[in-house]
């Protein structure tokens, strides 16, 4: 391997301890990014601006994600009133 291989093995490393203790809000929103931003790269690429395409890609991917999280809250939040509701017995 070379140094620069070796170099990327250890950031991305890095970059993936510091993930361990986010919230799932902060989770979310950071694997919507990623996502976002490497697939707005991939077609970026293929149109001749893959820079604009990953910065376009994280955008949608970030609003993405926050939407998703949005919806996982609010049924949990759901959830929990119908758990609530049930043992009151209404």
């Amino acid at each position: 391997m070379t140094y620069i291989q070796l170099t990327c093995i250890a950031a991305i490393t890095l970059l993936l301890a510091a993930c361990a203790d986010l919230n799932p809000t902060q989770q979310r929103a950071l694997t919507g990014t990623t996502a976002g931003a490497a697939g707005g790269a991939a077609i970026g690429a293929l149109a001749g601006n893959a820079g604009l395409g990953a910065a376009i890609g994280a955008g949608t991917g970030l609003a993405g994600g926050m939407l998703f999280d949005y919806h996982r809250q609010t049924e949990a939040a759901a959830f929990q009133r119908g758990l609530q509701q049930g043992r009151r017995g209404g």
